[in-house]
């Protein structure tokens, strides 16, 4: 079996939510000297970007998406003691969760896993997050960034109501906000004061990472 085929059967037991083959196969991969790191992305991640196509298309629905999930986690508690992390990234520390409202978390969770992959230290406060819980967070932790998101235009305006309270608390210039989901656009982002908009999982990972570096240098 060669690389790339046991990322596609990682990827289609996954969707298939066969979370046992999944879990053997991820092993494989570690027998076989495949960093973690690339059969998250390329198998685990892969495997759930498709199953979030499935649910916004009705294909798939909350059960079979939560199954699915449940699948991706087995893999990621095999990979995850082999991931050398980035040393870079030590120091960064994210809060990261759903706002109120609402209860869709895949985007989230791919967010929160690649995070970790690259050694970011992630406090996930979940799904349907009063806001005042991010606020908290970012003050217990001293957090660099809070990262929400929301699949829903009904719990938009508690990203705004984020970054109100932020500022309210005086720790706005300390933390950067960053946002995603669905409904979600730069122009919104503009206009609730975020620092950052991203479309997918890996471009809100590099961004965070490269926003770091030049927070540092």
């Amino acid at each position: 079996m060669t690389k790339n085929e046991l990322f596609e059967d990682i990827k289609n037991n996954l969707i298939e939510m066969e979370e046992e083959i999944v879990v053997e196969l991820c092993e494989k991969s570690l027998e076989m000297g495949i960093t973690p790191e690339e059969t998250i992305q390329e198998g685990l991640i892969a495997g759930m970007e498709e199953v979030g196509r499935l649910y916004e298309e009705e294909e798939y629905f909350l059960p079979e998406v939560l199954i699915c999930s449940d699948a991706m986690n087995g893999g990621i508690d095999v990979l995850k003691p082999h991931l050398k992390g980035d040393t870079s990234a030590e120091k960064i520390r994210a809060v990261i969760g759903v706002v109120e409202g609402d209860t869709h978390d895949i985007g989230k969770n791919l967010v929160k896993i690649m995070l970790e992959a690259g050694g970011v230290e992630v406090h996930d406060l979940g799904r349907d997050v009063p806001l005042d819980d991010f606020v908290g967070k970012v003050k217990e932790v001293e957090a660099d960034f809070v990262i929400m998101s929301t699949l829903m235009t009904t719990t938009m305006e508690g990203m705004k109501t984020v970054i109100e309270k932020l500022k309210a608390e005086g720790i706005r210039e300390s933390v950067k906000v960053a946002v995603g989901g669905g409904p979600i656009s730069q122009r919104f982002a503009t206009e609730i004061g975020a620092d950052l908009y991203t479309k997918d999982a890996n471009e809100c990972v590099k961004s965070i990472k490269e926003m770091s570096l030049a927070r540092t240098a």
